[in-house]
């Protein structure tokens, strides 16, 4: 149930986050989205991140400010920083100019020391689960701490009044995990950024894929934990019923060599990002999205509203909004062959693409950023109040520990509670 009405007053959000644009990453573009969606309905929102590499002074105007915290570079991920732990800081910024909730959007250590340092203020806190870190261990030789690092993403995010996961599959894995006060929020789709539309033949043909071919496309980092051996096997399949196709992949990381050993033919572009990526999404014929550690995927979306095919696995985004044939092709989860099979019906089937391509555009522009800031807002409210949205809220999981569908069984006062929100009175600025 998202808000309705006029604004009662302009909440005063503290986001902490330890990654943001121009880094390039899902987590850094969904936040992004998120400050400027409440910037627009007028709350005051105050930006809490490590300080990047192209950082002056920070950023302070009317409804917005920064603070910029130390951070040091990840290992095969020297653009990125995880935030250094800052909880004195926070605690004296936040005793003079206290925010109405605290939004802690990653898991790091600056996030840690921001939960702490609001718990000591008695500041309410929210979380977002979206990243998939204990997933990523077994790819990076430390599969060990699998079990430990999930047991720090529990200890967080059960100390937060809720924590906000994009889907009901996601949800169900956690609530298994037991982790609580679990709460579903989808994400959005710029999509009249990511536009048919922005077809580039000009592209197309420094591709070299002139006329009617097939170009097959991947975006995201070029890392272990985004299955690129399936990516590339699964183009060797296309190829072999599409002979022209083309493979275009979009992003760097620490297997760009991997990748140009093993897939020699593929064009690789680099990072490429606003209207540059989404011509490069709409001149593509099929987006692949073989990963198995996304907490959502936001390139799926991007590639429906770009009118694409798009061939995933059944979770995450795709799990959520794609049925096969009809908006795009799913295989079951972790299942190489199936995927296999997808991809060869999307590649041998022209008219089937171009109406596959036309519903995904269809249902992409459903999923606007208006409702999920919504959304957000009504977490904020609740958290405030002191109340779990609708009440206690369990998810039932179906099929074999895999949530198909979250059922939510609640108090209605509890709900109405929280759509109303808090007093009135105004607040000043940060």
């Amino acid at each position: 149930m998202a808000l309705r009405g006029p604004i009662a007053r302009p909440l005063k959000v503290a986001i902490v986050t330890e990654t943001y644009p121009p880094e390039i990453n899902g987590v850094a573009t969904t936040v992004s989205r998120i400050v400027s969606g409440l910037r627009e309905q007028g709350h005051i929102v105050q930006l809490v991140r490590p300080r990047q590499v192209s950082d002056g002074r920070p950023v302070e105007v009317a409804g917005f400010s920064e603070v910029l915290t130390r951070g040091l570079p990840i290992p095969r991920y020297p653009e990125l920083k995880v935030g250094l732990p800052a909880r004195r800081r926070l605690r004296h910024l936040w005793q003079r100019n206290r925010p109405d909730v605290v939004h802690l959007a990653t898991e790091g250590p600056l996030g840690w020391s921001a939960l702490k340092a609001a718990a000591s203020l008695s500041i309410p806190t929210v979380s977002e689960f979206r990243t998939n870190f204990h997933a990523y261990s077994r790819h990076y030789g430390v599969g060990f701490l699998k079990g430990a690092i999930f047991g720090y993403l529990r200890r967080f995010h059960n100390r937060t009044a809720c924590t906000m996961v994009p889907t009901s599959g996601l949800a169900g894995e956690l609530k298994a995990g037991r982790f609580e006060r679990l709460e579903v929020v989808g994400r959005g789709v710029d999509t009249e950024l990511f536009h048919p539309m922005r077809r580039n033949r000009d592209l197309r043909g420094r591709w070299n894929a002139d006329g009617d071919a097939l170009v097959v496309l991947g975006v995201g980092r070029l890392a272990p934990e985004k299955n690129l051996q399936l990516l590339c096997d699964t183009f060797r399949r296309m190829q072999e019923i599409r002979s022209d196709s083309k493979l275009v992949l979009v992003g760097d990381g620490p297997s760009r060599d991997w990748v140009r050993a093993r897939c020699p033919e593929a064009i690789l572009t680099g990072r490429r990002t606003g209207e540059d990526l989404a011509a490069h999404f709409a001149s593509a014929d099929v987006l692949l999205f073989p990963s198995l550690t996304e907490t959502f995927g936001n390139v799926t979306l991007e590639g429906m509203a770009s009118g694409l095919s798009v061939v995933a696995f059944d979770y995450g985004a795709a799990g959520e909004v794609i049925r096969t044939g009809v908006n795009g092709w799913l295989a079951p989860y972790a299942d190489a062959d199936g995927f296999l099979r997808a991809a060869a019906e999307a590649a041998s089937d022209a008219d089937a693409r171009r109406v596959v391509g036309t519903r995904a555009r269809q249902v992409a522009c459903a999923m606007g950023w208006e409702s999920v800031i919504s959304e957000i807002l009504r977490h904020y409210h609740c958290a405030m109040a002191g109340q779990s949205p609708l009440g206690t809220l369990p998810v039932r999981v179906h099929g074999g520990g895999r949530a198909e569908q979250v059922e939510l069984v609640g108090d209605g006062n509890a709900k109405l509670a929280c759509a109303a929100g808090p007093d009135s009175q105004p607040r000043q600025a940060f």
